[in-house]
């Protein structure tokens, strides 16, 4: 899947796959990836458009969603 670098204190990458319904994520912090299933286009619109991608992340797909991590942090 196709990331794009985002502005985030919180992550370094984002994409999302609208056929399969398929946001991942990459964190800054430990340069894991992550996918999250069921997720809406709708709702990643809102997310991408969102004033702090990690504030949206925090209160509404963490904890919310089917999530598989794909990449492991670097060493």
């Amino acid at each position: 899947m196709q990331r794009r670098a985002v502005q985030s204190s919180a992550l370094s990458s984002v994409g999302y796959d609208p056929d399969t319904h398929i946001l991942e994520l990459e964190f800054r912090e430990n340069g894991g990836v992550w996918q999250y299933f069921g997720f809406s286009l709708a709702t990643y619109k809102k997310f991408i458009n969102a004033d702090s991608l990690g504030h949206f992340f925090v209160t509404r797909i963490k904890g919310k969603y089917p999530e598989l991590k794909v990449k492991f942090m670097q060493h």
